[in-house]
């Protein structure tokens, strides 16, 4: 019988980043930690379990080269994913977010998208062993209703969730309308990425 796949959601994953550039991200990241007073008080007030910031900090490329370096790289990833996402952009997309997390041993973040935006994705600096990886959900998951469970031999394209496993120097980008979290992980030390989003 002829099956053919309809509606593809497309994700890329590329190792781009040079050792010299993970081991300046992890020490500005580290150095953001440290110093970024307001960044630590909004993580306390919401149980961010680590530090992030999200909502404290939106000029990093231009406060640290480090960052500005990985923003070089990640244009032009975004740039080839557009590209090979058939996207019709009236302009190049653009950075508009850009943050640091630090994950402590066990700590997730719950499922969520990145509305206003067109493309999302984070690089990974640090990945301990048993780190919490990326857990990618179907987006027609609410529509469902009556569909059956798939058998434990689906192919990736029709699980209701598949799992990215990150490693240092690693990019994943996928469109920012796709529901996403970080499940907890075994891993016994900081996991650090950095996540941003284009528009």
């Amino acid at each position: 019988m002829p099956v053919r796949p309809l509606f593809v959601t497309r994700f890329f994953e590329e190792a781009i980043g040079s050792p010299a550039l993970l081991a300046d991200l992890e020490a500005s990241c580290r150095a953001l930690a440290q110093d970024d007073t307001a960044g630590r008080r909004w993580c306390r007030e919401q149980g961010y379990p680590g530090y992030t910031s999200y909502a404290s900090l939106d000029d990093l490329p231009v406060r640290d080269p480090a960052f500005a370096d990985l923003k070089r790289l990640l244009d032009r990833q975004v740039a080839a994913f557009a590209a090979a996402s058939f996207m019709d952009l009236p302009r190049k997309l653009k950075l508009d977010s850009f943050w640091v997390n630090i994950l402590k041993p066990g700590g997730t973040h719950s499922g969520h998208i990145h509305p206003h935006s067109v493309v999302s994705g984070t690089f990974y600096v640090i990945v301990p062993e048993g780190a919490g990886g990326l857990k990618l959900e179907d987006p027609r998951l609410p529509l469902m209703m009556a569909a059956p469970t798939r058998t434990d031999d689906a192919p990736e394209e029709s699980r209701p969730f598949v799992y990215m496993a990150p490693a240092p120097g690693r990019v994943f980008l996928w469109e920012s309308w796709l529901r996403h979290e970080v499940p907890a992980g075994r891993g016994k030390s900081d996991r650090i990425s950095i996540s941003f989003n284009y528009s």
